[in-house]
C-alpha cells in the first residue's frame, strides 16, 4: 500500500508539518512536505510541467494509491502552497484516488473552512476526497510538535477509512486485470 502524506503547510516548524510527518512515521507512509520543496508559482505555462521538482512530486503522487493532505487554515481556505501544488500538478495525480483531508486550526473557530475549500479543489481535479475528515486545534498538540494520543486516535481514524478504501481500489484493480487476461 503507497500512501503519501501532503504537509501543504509552507512553515518549517508549524503543527500541520508535525501532524504531516507523525501520520507518515507511524503508517510508514512518504511524507512530501511544502516546507521544504522548491516548487514555483503556477503561472499557467507548459514548461512548468517539465520543472524536475514538479515532474518528481508528480510522479510520487501518480504512483501513490492513496493521499492524506494536511493544511492549515489561511484566510477561510486552505494554504496557499497546497493551491499552487495542485494548479502545478493538474489532475492526472488525483484523478478517481482516494483523498483523505485534515486540517489544522489556529484557535476556536477555524479549519472547516480549510476542509471545504480542499474539498471542492480536490473535487476538481478527480480526486476522491473520503466522507471522514478532522480538524484539529492547538489543544490537540504537546509543545505544538506532537499530536497528543487522544487526538492521534481520531487522525488514526481517518487514517484507517483511507487505508480500506485503498485496499479495495487494489483488490478492484487486481480483478479488473486477472479477467481482462484470461479471456
Amino acid at each position: 500500500m503507497n500512501i503519501v502524506v501532503v504537509n501543504g503547510s509552507p512553515r518549517a516548524n508549524g503543527r500541520t508539518r508535525f501532524l504531516a510527518k507523525q501520520i507518515a512515521d507511524s503508517n510508514n507512509f512518504t511524507n512530501l512536505d511544502l516546507a521544504f520543496e522548491q516548487v514555483p508559482l503556477y503561472n499557467g505555462e507548459a514548461e512548468q510541467k517539465e520543472i524536475e521538482a514538479v515532474k518528481a512530486i508528480r510522479e510520487l503522487l501518480v504512483k501513490a494509491d492513496g493521499i492524506v493532505i494536511c493544511t492549515p487554515e489561511y484566510n477561510n481556505a486552505m494554504s496557499g502552497a497546497l493551491k499552487n501544488l495542485v494548479e502545478l500538478l493538474g489532475s492526472e495525480p488525483f484523478k478517481k484516488k482516494p483523498i483523505s483531508l485534515l486540517a489544522v486550526a489556529g484557535g476556536g473557530k477555524g479549519g472547516i473552512n480549510a476542509l471545504n475549500s480542499m474539498r471542492t479543489v480536490i473535487r476538481g481535479v478527480y480526486g476522491n476526497a473520503l466522507p471522514k475528515q478532522l480538524v484539529l486545534d492547538p489543544v490537540d498538540f504537546e509543545n505544538d510538535t506532537v499530536v497528543k494520543p487522544e487526538a492521534f486516535a481520531k487522525v488514526a481514524e481517518v487514517i484507517d477509512e483511507l487505508k480500506e478504501y485503498v485496499q479495495k481500489e487494489i483488490l478492484y484493480k487486481e480483478y479488473i486485470e486477472s479477467n481482462s487476461v484470461s479471456k
